[in-house]
Parts: structure tokens; C-alpha cells; sequence
């Protein structure tokens, strides 16, 4: 949790607004299906150390953010970009929104969706 003191009092942030903040952004980013962490819902999943891994990883060190974000970008997408372009809007956004400070952003494809539909008409 971010915390600053204020002459009116204090202000926090937890860190759970922080990871939907990047969440969020992830899903912004053209050619990400979703932000998952890519485990299986089978009673093996469920019960192995990856079921348990989060979507969106945040970890405060005095103060400064490290953000890890696992995504599933689509099928047809070029995985590499569209990693850079959510690390970007990712740090970009959190910093904007909340003036934390972001150390860096890990972007981990977790899956692979299927291409979007194309438009009927």
C-alpha cells in the first residue's frame, strides 16, 4: 500500500487499485484478449501453485511499483508488440493516476486467444 502524509491527514492507495488500474490498462492495448493468468480450472489446477498465481502482480518498495501482468493476446497479434505497447500504457497509467512512481512492468503471455471476428458487413 502507498501511503503519503498530507498536513490534513494521510492518503493511501492500496495495492489492489493499483493492480486493477493495470488491468485495465492491459485490456486497453489493441490485440489483448484478456489479462489471465492462464491456469486451468481442472482439479490439478486448482490444486497446483499456478492456479494460484494473480492476473496482475504488484509488488511497493519504498514507494515505487514493480507490476507484473499476465495477458492473453490474440491469435494473428505480434506477441512482442503488443507486450511492449502493455508495458507502456501500463506505467503509464498507473503513474498518471496514482503518482507512484513504476520500476518496471513484466508482461507475460499466459495463452493464446482466438482472432477476433471479422465484421459481417
Amino acid at each position: 500500500m502507498d501511503v503519503r502524509n498530507t498536513a490534513g491527514g494521510s492518503l493511501q492507495i492500496s495495492l489492489d487499485v493499483i493492480a486493477k488500474i493495470a488491468r485495465l490498462a492491459a485490456l486497453e492495448v489493441d490485440g489483448v484478449a484478456n489479462v489471465s493468468s492462464g491456469s486451468t480450472q481442472t482439479m490439478r489446477g486448482l490444486l497446483s501453485k499456478t492456479s494460484l498465481q494473480k492476473d496482475v502482480a504488484v509488488d511497493m518498495k519504498d514507494g515505487v511499483a514493480a507490476v507484473t501482468v499476465h495477458i492473453i493476446p490474440y491469435y494473428g497479434s505480434k506477441v512482442m508488440d503488443v507486450c511492449k505497447k502493455v508495458q507502456e500504457n501500463v506505467k503509464q497509467t498507473i503513474q498518471i493516476m496514482t503518482g507512484i512512481t513504476v520500476s518496471r512492468v513484466n508482461v507475460v503471455a499466459a495463452g493464446l486467444a482466438e482472432p477476433k471476428a471479422a465484421d459481417a458487413e
